[in-house]
């Protein structure tokens, strides 16, 4: 079985979001395959997903934190800069992080780790809603 659809979340502000629950709560169809692979799509270039600990808010902090100072606001060597002054470390911050992810389904669910969750990685001071396209394939 194949499907795809499309998925709205809520604009988020700057910063690491734990989406686990919300993102499953869009997908009831998870619930009719019993072994199989999703695939998360997110349609921007200055917004992540990623993997990373479910249970502690502070591992949420500290990367926002590292990536702030990875690649910082305002800096002369920046070409693209019509967007604002967070735009085009938000572009640098994609690029490392990505895209998009691919999980394992088991018995209905996303098959994660005790301690691993999906984060939408906000890179924008003011983004707004964000896109993703969601392909099930399994059996």
């Amino acid at each position: 079985m194949w499907f795809q659809k499309h998925i709205q979340l809520q604009a988020k502000p700057r910063g690491f979001h734990l989406l686990t629950a919300e993102i499953a709560g869009q997908l009831p169809e998870l619930g009719r395959i019993s072994v199989g692979l999703a695939h998360f799509f997110l349609q921007h270039t200055s917004a992540s997903l990623a993997i990373n600990e479910n249970a502690d808010a502070d591992v949420r902090r500290d990367l926002e934190s590292y990536f702030s100072r990875l690649a910082p606001e305002n800096q002369s060597y920046y070409s693209h800069t019509l967007e604002g002054p967070d735009d085009m470390p938000a572009h640098i911050k994609t690029v490392i992080l990505g895209s998009s992810l691919t999980l394992p389904i088991c018995k209905g669910r996303l098959d994660l780790g005790v301690w691993q969750g999906i984060y939408l990685c906000e890179h924008r001071n003011h983004a707004g809603k964000r896109s993703i396209v969601v392909t099930l394939n399994g059996e």
